[in-house]
């Protein structure tokens, strides 16, 4: 099974590094030198991680054979992907890989059907639920402990307690005005 682990951004330096945008909770595993990746656009690849190393935040990767910047920028916004066993779980004891994930059903937490996770969209600041709802339109949920209550791997399903409007048009609206307070 293929698993994306990064992106590669621009070019760094003049010896072929490029900046990654890290998508996998393993890095050290995945991203780890002499690890051979598959790539998308597939022309770009196999690539085999020569070095890496961490500068001013970022992570920085140097493919064999990419000796200069014209190559490294050649790669930019390459996906790294990397092959895994289908039954390797993360080590973290909350941590879910993407395909474990895809087509869980997501239920309320009083049992109510929201629908099913078609795409996991990894944001910045976190990753999104795109759930597909019976009817065909798609509601986004936050992948956040607050909000997703329960992962259930063996019942195949997410267990979600949605603030006010997530799933409905029925938002509560605070008035930090008292109704009864006169001015």
């Amino acid at each position: 099974m293929q698993l994306v682990v990064a992106r590669i951004g621009r070019a760094h330096g003049i010896k072929g590094e490029v900046t990654v945008e890290v998508r996998t909770d393993e890095p050290e595993l995945r991203l780890a030198p002499g690890a051979v990746l598959a790539t998308e656009p597939a022309s770009a690849g196999p690539l085999t991680i020569e070095t890496g190393r961490v500068h001013s935040g970022r992570l920085l990767l140097r493919f064999e054979g990419v000796r200069d910047r014209t190559a490294a920028e050649a790669l930019r916004n390459t996906l790294l992907i990397a092959e895994i066993d289908p039954e390797e779980l993360p080590e973290g004891e909350d941590e879910y890989y993407d395909h474990q994930l895809i087509d869980l059903d997501v239920v309320t937490k009083d049992g109510e059907e929201v629908g099913r996770i078609t795409e996991i969209s990894h944001l910045p600041t976190q990753d999104l639920f795109v759930v597909e709802r019976p009817d065909g339109s798609e509601v986004y949920v936050p992948f956040v402990e607050e909000i997703v209550t329960e992962i259930d791997l063996e019942e195949q399903r997410a267990v979600i307690d949605p603030p006010p409007g997530l799933i409905d048009d029925r938002a509560e609206t605070a008035s930090a005005k008292d109704p009864g307070d006169q001015a």
